[in-house]
């Protein structure tokens, strides 16, 4: 069983995908902020799009084993469509507004204890970390998969 699941391309692929958004996410948000800054491996938001860059390999390598024609890929083609919109629209809106409502309760509660705690600013992606991520999720895995 161990041996179907580390020779299973479309599972690996997209999770190889992932890892290496993260890893660039925090390469990227460190060079923005001078100084390593790891916290940008566990939060949401940041370029590129990690959950961009897995759908997109996800469908890209499911299009390579089982076809562009497959059921399969329609659903997966989906699946990434519907991540990538709410990445960079329904959570880039939150992302938003709570950049807003910090700058509300800044202004109106200063120096109340009951106040000071933060929302979190960087939940969604632009278009561009949408499409760099689904970018890069393509190309990975059609690198990966015609070398496996």
């Amino acid at each position: 069983m161990l041996e179907a699941v580390l020779s299973n391309k479309v599972l690996l692929i997209p999770a190889a995908a992932w890892c290496l958004a993260q890893v660039l996410k925090v390469i990227i948000g460190s060079a923005r902020d001078r100084r390593l800054n790891l916290s940008y491996l566990t939060t949401m938001g940041g370029m590129p799009s990690a959950h961009s860059a897995l759908v997109c390999a996800l469908a890209t390598t499911v299009a390579l084993v089982n076809g562009v024609g497959s059921a399969l890929f329609a659903v997966t083609a989906f699946f990434a469509l519907l991540v990538m919109y709410d990445a960079a629209g329904v959570r880039q809106t939150v992302s938003t507004q709570s950049t807003m409502l910090n700058r509300i309760l800044e202004e109106l509660f200063k120096g109340n204890p009951a106040f000071q705690q933060r929302l979190r600013e960087l939940i969604g992606h632009t278009k561009f970390e949408v499409a760099a991520g689904a970018a890069l999720g393509v190309v990975f895995a059609l690198l990966l998969a015609w070398e496996w």
